[in-house]
């Protein structure tokens, strides 16, 4: 095989294994999604016949339309987590690569640190009850940003390292205020990185199901993954219904995956030209 094809015959080898690994099972999904309850039920490969549109409208009706309100909890704690992230994560990589003295390397070790740390259950439920927000979507949204800081924050500190520090100097020689450098001049660089950590963090989030499981009980708190709970029996299961919900949780993940994969490629990759 010359050298030229090389290249050819492993992107179509990587083409391959994408359609195995991740094309069949979706389109298995959609097809068993519109079937009816019995057919649904024998996990097979095969169109549906006929086909049950009602499935998704069904979804959207069970237990008093649980799955709308369900969307509702999972868009404000994505939506609420991202926008802390976004602050909090950009300022403190700001710092932690800008500063090199002691106390930021210790700061920094904590972060790493909590890369590696799993989270401990009863000890975080027992202060979420003590401080108030346990079953609550103010608590879930902090859950979540303590769990998603770590990553974000060392995204946010590898790209400020291939911005300038050139730049911020020449700001504050032209009269650019110190209390306002950082968000006029440094944060509206950071657009590539900010993209990779909405849209990374915002699928990690909206598709979280321990942790909603653990800090959010209750069903008026049910969050879009819970849903899944509802179609599963103990002696009977509604596959159909549990398919068609499957595909309604899994398209907004996708749609803003396929729209901003690139940012999350540049996002990711730019800090590594000067960390």
């Amino acid at each position: 095989m010359s050298k030229k094809r090389q290249p050819l015959a492993t992107e179509l080898l990587s083409l391959f294994l994408v359609i195995i690994v991740y094309g069949i099972p979706f389109v298995f999904i959609i097809l068993n999604s519109l079937k009816d309850r019995r057919s649904a039920g024998l996990m097979r490969l095969s169109f549906p016949n006929p086909i049950e549109y009602k499935n998704y409208f069904d979804v959207f009706t069970q237990n008093d339309f649980i799955v709308v309100r369900s969307f509702y909890n999972s868009i404000v704690i994505t939506a609420m987590s991202i926008l802390i992230l976004m602050v909090v994560c950009s300022l403190a990589g700001y710092i932690l690569q800008r500063r090199g003295d002691k106390p930021t390397t210790i700061v920094n070790f904590l972060f790493l640190t909590g890369l590696m740390l799993p989270p401990t259950i009863l000890p975080t439920i027992w202060v979420m009850d003590f401080i108030g927000v346990y079953r609550s979507l103010f608590g879930m949204i902090l859950i979540e940003v303590a769990l998603n800081i770590p990553f974000t924050v060392m995204l946010y500190r590898a790209y400020v390292g291939s911005v300038p520090v050139e730049i911020e100097e020449a700001a504050i020689i032209d009269g650019c205020p110190c209390s306002s450098l950082f968000w006029r001049i440094v944060f509206p660089l950071l657009k590539p990185v900010t993209a990779t950590v909405i849209v990374l963090n915002a699928v990690t989030i909206f598709n979280d199901f321990v942790n909603p499981l653990y800090f959010l009980p209750g069903a008026k708190n049910s969050t879009v993954q819970l849903t899944l709970n509802m179609f599963m029996g103990r002696y009977a299961s509604s596959w159909h219904l549990l398919f068609a919900d499957v595909v309604l949780i899994t398209l907004p993940p996708l749609i803003l995956f396929i729209f901003f994969n690139r940012k999350i490629v540049e996002g990711m990759t730019a800090g590594a030209i000067k960390g």
